[in-house]
C-alpha cells in the first residue's frame, strides 16, 4: 500500500508544454465510486492496463493499491465501466517537483489540469506561472465524476483557492 496525497489546479494557457514529457493515452473507467472509495480500471497507451483501488484517509490523503493486469482483462472490464474519461497525460518538471498535466479529450474536451502528488499534506512548493485556481476536493473535478455520462462541471472555485497554499 502507498499513500498518494495531491493537490490538483486548473491550467491558464499552454507554457507548461515547453517543459513536458511525451504525453500518454489513458483511457479509464471506475468499476466502483463511492465518495470515500473507488475501484478504477485505466489502459494506457494502449499497451497495457492497471486496476487501482483508492480509499480516502483525509482531506488530502488517500491509501493506493494498483495492480497491472493483462490487457485483455483491463479492455474487458473497463467495458463494465458506465462512463470513461479520455486524457492525454504529461509530466512536466518545474523547479524540480513534477506535475502531471491531462489534458482531456471526449465529454471533457477543452479541459487542462495539473496534479502534484506530495510526500506530505503540508508541503510547499513553487507554483509554476501557468497554474490557475486550486480544484483540490472539488468533486466536479474528480475523475470519477468527468467520467459519469450527462454529468456538468462545477463553476469555478473563488480565487482565495488559486496556488500559493
Amino acid at each position: 500500500m502507498a499513500a498518494e496525497i495531491e493537490r490538483k489546479y486548473l491550467v491558464l494557457n499552454d507554457s507548461w508544454r515547453d517543459h513536458a514529457s511525451k504525453g500518454a493515452a489513458i483511457c479509464q473507467g471506475y468499476l466502483l465510486s463511492q465518495k470515500t472509495r473507488f475501484v478504477r480500471v485505466r489502459i494506457v497507451d494502449k499497451a497495457y492496463a492497471v486496476v487501482t483501488v483508492k480509499i480516502r484517509t483525509g482531506r488530502l490523503r488517500r491509501e493506493e493499491f494498483e495492480y497491472e493486469v493483462p490487457y485483455a482483462d483491463g479492455l474487458e472490464m473497463i467495458a463494465f465501466a458506465p462512463g470513461v474519461v479520455d486524457k492525454i497525460r504529461y509530466e512536466v518538471d518545474h523547479c524540480g517537483h513534477i506535475w502531471e498535466v491531462d489534458v482531456y479529450n471526449g465529454i471533457n474536451d477543452g479541459l487542462v489540469l495539473a496534479e502534484i502528488e506530495l510526500s506530505n499534506e503540508s508541503d510547499q512548493f513553487p507554483c509554476p506561472p501557468w497554474l490557475g485556481l486550486e480544484v483540490t476536493g472539488d468533486i466536479s473535478y474528480s475523475n470519477r465524476t468527468l467520467a459519469t455520462p450527462g454529468r456538468r462541471r462545477g463553476e469555478p472555485p473563488p480565487p482565495e483557492r488559486r496556488c500559493g497554499h
